[in-house]
């Protein structure tokens, strides 16, 4: 019996896929639950099982976009082939015969040239062999990253404003009682990202145009916080969502950072997790960014951009002292929102963050 395999159902408003990589080549016997291709889409990437055990056909290359419901590969439900099993079940030899030929992707490597093989020739540089050069397609998820970048730069009026954050209170406390909170909270780590969150939070409560999107002639206002986190994995930027952010404590926060960090990082995402995002935060700060001008996440209207802490002479009471400082920067759309709102909201979440204990008053 011959069991087909299509294109799954690709969640919200995709319609279309690209064929990533073949984990099973045409004529390999798979087990069922056997990875046996990856499907990338603009948003993530994931994997499609076999249904059943049986022979693989392939009928279609890596890089070919596919639509959902589209066959893509066929399973004969024959049992495996004896000699099959006899090569599954005989020992592989160490030993390299030197008549082997060597994998294709060895010799690739060889072939390109060193750079250091340069000879100068007045004001130019020659090489002794041609320079190497490789071409690679972008991936579904580049494109959409670039398409949406390019977007939202012609679309809204980005403006960014500045601010700098004293981390002091925020780092006592969360010395005082990291050890404290991960006991009570079945290991979840306190980090600063939840603080943010929470000022973030709290600034929307009195600025809720940075909560807010333009729609047409109207503007959209929202009850509620999905919070966007954005992460940098290996393919691109995605950026999880937080949902009802507003109604979440600490370590819920904390939690849902961690696990969308993990499984952004191993292509493990849902596609209704990237979807629904009001306002963003992103942290360079853990690359060692000092300062950036974040670009905001359309069709939101407000991206916070977090920068790594550094200890900074500073002045206090008349005073130069030093403290463990951050820059923050707000991007926000200024057809939306005027400078005065931006800075004020920024200035709230300094406020916060540098007074903690209002987050839990929520004063």
């Amino acid at each position: 019996m011959t069991i087909e395999i299509r294109v799954p159902p690709l969640g919200e408003s995709l319609t279309s896929a690209t064929i990533a990589k073949w984990y099973k080549k045409t004529g390999e016997y798979v087990q069922a639950g056997d990875i046996v291709l990856e499907l990338e889409t603009d948003k993530v990437s994931f994997e499609i099982p076999a249904p059943v055990a049986g022979r693989i056909e392939a009928l279609l290359d890596e890089g070919v976009d596919v639509a959902v419901d589209q066959l893509i590969a066929r399973l004969d439900e024959t049992k495996a082939p004896l000699s099959q099993l006899a090569e599954k079940q005989a020992p592989v030899s160490k030993e390299v015969s030197p008549s082997v030929e060597r994998p294709a992707e060895t010799k690739e490597k060889e072939a390109v040239p060193h750079k250091t093989d340069i000879k100068s020739s007045g004001s130019f540089q020659e090489t002794t062999s041609q320079e190497g050069e490789r071409r690679v397609p972008l991936s579904r998820l580049r494109q959409t990253i670039a398409r949406n970048l390019k977007e939202a730069q012609n679309t809204a009026a980005i403006l960014t404003t500045f601010n700098e954050v004293d981390m002091g209170n925020v780092r006592e406390l969360r010395s005082q009682y990291r050890d404290i909170f991960e006991k009570k909270n079945s290991g979840t780590r306190l980090g600063f990202m939840s603080f943010f969150a929470k000022a973030v939070i709290g600034a929307i409560k009195d600025y809720p145009a940075l909560n807010a999107q333009i729609d047409g002639n109207e503007i959209v206002y929202r009850d509620h916080v999905n919070l966007g986190i954005a992460v940098g994995t290996e393919r691109g930027l995605v950026v999880p969502v937080i949902r009802h952010a507003d109604g979440m404590n600490f370590a819920e926060l904390e939690r849902h950072v961690a696990d969308y960090g993990k499984r952004a990082r191993d292509g493990a995402l849902k596609l209704d997790e990237l979807a629904g995002g009001t306002f963003t935060i992103t942290n360079g700060g853990i690359f060692g960014s000092l300062l950036s001008t974040p670009i905001l996440n359309r069709p939101q209207s407000g991206v916070l951009g977090m920068h790594t802490i550094q200890d900074r002479p500073v002045a206090r009471n008349g005073q130069v002292v030093i403290r463990p400082m951050m820059y923050v920067a707000l991007s926000y759309d200024h057809r939306l929102i005027d400078g005065k709102e931006a800075v004020s909201f920024l200035v709230r979440i300094k406020e916060l963050i540098e007074d903690p204990r209002r987050l839990l008053l929520e004063v």
